[in-house]
């Protein structure tokens, strides 16, 4: 595990996600579609804190956000394989630094979060959503790969000097 979850006030950030679902700001949006939140927060905590603490933080975020939800799809097990897989390539690969692959990861991880929620609706026999939802999908995926060079850049660099200075 890493450093970041050992900081209260780093993993104090993850309570931002579900206020910034719920708020929704008007200026973030695409077609009425918000980013993926989720997505956006768990990147880069993923790439700096390491597979493990990726994976419990998205476990506990898709927990927490799958409670403000009263639909019966799941968000929690796709932001789990997305914390460890995000963490795996922050501990073994290239260190990433470019904001460009922050947004091609947070779109590709968008995607996969959407796709999951869409395909558990149509195995619950709820097509009437399913078209409904490849409207969200696109828009909530195009949304969160433009914001991810912004945004996660920002704490990746934040979330790497702390540590770096803990380490």
């Amino acid at each position: 595990m890493g450093v970041l979850h050992r900081q209260r006030w780093c993993g104090a950030t993850g309570l931002v996600v579900p206020l910034l679902t719920l708020a929704s700001p008007a200026l973030l949006k695409l077609t009425g579609v918000p980013p993926s939140w989720a997505v956006l927060w768990l990147l880069p905590w993923a790439l700096v804190d390491g597979p493990a603490s990726g994976a419990i933080a998205g476990l506990a975020l898709g927990l927490v956000l799958d409670g403000l939800h009263l639909g019966q799809a799941s968000e929690a097990p796709v932001l789990m394989v997305l914390g460890w897989w995000w963490g795996r390539i922050g501990r073994r690969g290239v260190p990433i630094e470019r904001s460009y692959n922050l947004g091609l990861l947070a779109l590709i991880g968008s995607l996969l979060l959407g796709a999951s929620v869409l395909l558990q609706l149509f195995w619950r026999g709820q097509l009437p959503l399913v078209a409904a939802g490849l409207h969200t999908l696109v828009a909530q995926s195009l949304i969160t790969g433009l914001l991810a060079p912004v945004l996660c850049s920002l704490l990746l660099l934040r979330w790497r000097r702390i540590a770096d200075l803990r380490s």
